[in-house]
């Protein structure tokens, strides 16, 4: 996670667009890789939905559950200077896409065609990796069914996820999971 950390932000600050960063900046945008980093999963998840919550790093660091951070409103460029802002939230928003793709694919190692998978079942935890999600948002479901294709290989499952304190269900294919917790792992 270190290693990935570090080679994202290497590649990050050697683009010549990015070298001239000012302290400030510069300290800005460590504090929100940092808030990402620490946003992880350190231990395994509840498969209750009426307990969502998840222990990470940040928790420990700052004794606080909430880990949603508002949104700031672009201020008058008196208040705030606007383009340093913009700019800090450009540089995290990339630190989180490669970190997304990079880390959570360390996660659920892949080796398609090579060795025959556990399916998913019925009562899996898992991660869903979203394009589209918020920084530092880990959203996680329990999965509800399970859709067996004629070949008895899973691609796609329901999930039960906790959104906005009510409970959803979505269709995903399993390309867009990883397992975190699985209570029937000795039937793999």
């Amino acid at each position: 996670m270190i290693g990935v950390t570090r080679r994202i932000l290497d590649s990050m600050l050697a683009e010549t667009r990015h070298r001239h960063l000012t302290h400030e900046v510069l300290s800005t945008f460590m504090a929100e890789v940092s808030a990402i980093v620490n946003a992880r999963p350190i231990v395994p998840i509840s498969s209750d939905p009426q307990s969502p919550e998840i222990l990470t790093p940040a928790i420990l660091l700052t004794q606080k559950t909430n880990h949603e951070v508002e949104q700031m409103e672009l201020c008058d460029s008196k208040d705030l200077l606007r383009s340093q802002w913009q700019r800090v939230q450009s540089l995290a928003n990339t630190f989180w896409n490669r970190w997304r793709q990079e880390y959570l694919l360390t996660l659920q190692p892949r080796r398609k065609w090579f060795q025959d998978q556990r399916n998913v079942l019925q009562g899996d935890l898992v991660l869903l990796n979203e394009k589209n999600s918020a920084r530092n948002d880990w959203p996680i479901a329990v999965v509800e069914r399970a859709f067996p294709s004629s070949d008895g290989k899973v691609r796609k499952v329901e999930l039960r996820i906790m959104r906005g304190g009510k409970i959803t269900r979505y269709i995903r294919p399993v390309t867009e999971l990883v397992t975190l917790l699985s209570p029937n792992s000795d039937t793999s």
